[in-house]
């Protein structure tokens, strides 16, 4: 629980919320909460960060998230796992904005990038899992 990090608002889809607003919000916290668990690591070797291109949240926060690990913590690698959104499983609107948005800003701060889109995924559950309806 000492790692979970809440908030009262989501970035409603939006990256500019998620970056710049709500994000600005929160990620002095959310270093320091980093900082403090990585300190008690004894030999630090990087991240791994999940998230999605679509949402507010997934895009804009965690370009800025990336932003800052690379301010503080430069040497160490940061590999990425991403879910595109598939234009025929979209949530919202903006989700194609977001995702070119996000790109654009999280290339420099990665180290390397694993990218899947949500059909993809579905078509695995439902074919080669037997799950109908995955959630």
């Amino acid at each position: 629980p000492e790692q979970l990090i809440t908030g009262k608002e989501d970035a409603a889809n939006n990256y500019a919320r998620g970056h710049y607003t709500i994000g600005k919000e929160i990620i002095d916290g959310v270093m320091a909460r980093i900082n403090k668990i990585s300190e008690a690591c004894s030999g630090l070797q990087g991240f791994f960060i999940f998230h999605s291109f679509g949402g507010g949240t997934g895009s804009g926060f965690t370009a800025l998230l990336m932003e800052r690990l690379s301010c503080e913590y430069a040497k160490k690698s940061k590999l990425e796992f991403a879910v595109y959104p598939s234009p025929t499983m979209s949530s919202a609107m903006v989700e194609p904005y977001n995702s070119i948005l996000t790109t654009h800003t999280t290339l420099d701060h990665t180290d390397c990038a694993f990218m899947v889109d949500n059909e993809a995924i579905y078509d695995i559950c439902r074919k080669n899992l037997n799950i109908e309806r995955p959630s």
